[in-house]
């Protein structure tokens, strides 16, 4: 391992096959599709984009503006879904047993 975090490769390729597959299909860029997924779930605000020159900038403004499908964004939510680690695989289980009174 060179640095950064610890993902099993079986992983990091299954999530850029999905995102590649759904840029092919829509004409986007993989960051394009990565960032607009990320916009498109519930609990983010926003993303810190990064942008290392003006060229790379525009290009990932190209994320907003429009949506992936919901065929679209199940896909890549299967190909990155992990099993939860100890304690959050377990507490997991209390809210789905036992549900909160309050909505």
């Amino acid at each position: 391992m060179q640095g950064g975090l610890p993902v099993e490769d079986e992983y990091l390729y299954r999530v850029v096959d999905a995102l590649d597959e759904v840029a092919k299909e829509t004409g986007k860029t993989v960051p394009q599709i990565a960032l607009n997924w990320l916009l498109q779930r519930p609990t983010v605000a926003n993303v810190i984009i990064g942008a290392r020159n003006e060229e790379q900038l525009r290009q990932n403004l190209g994320a907003v503006g429009w949506n992936l499908t919901p065929e679209q964004v199940a896909r890549l939510d299967v190909a990155s879904t992990t099993t939860l680690a100890y304690p959050y695989f377990h507490q997991r289980g209390f809210t789905e047993r036992n549900p909160s009174p309050v909505r």
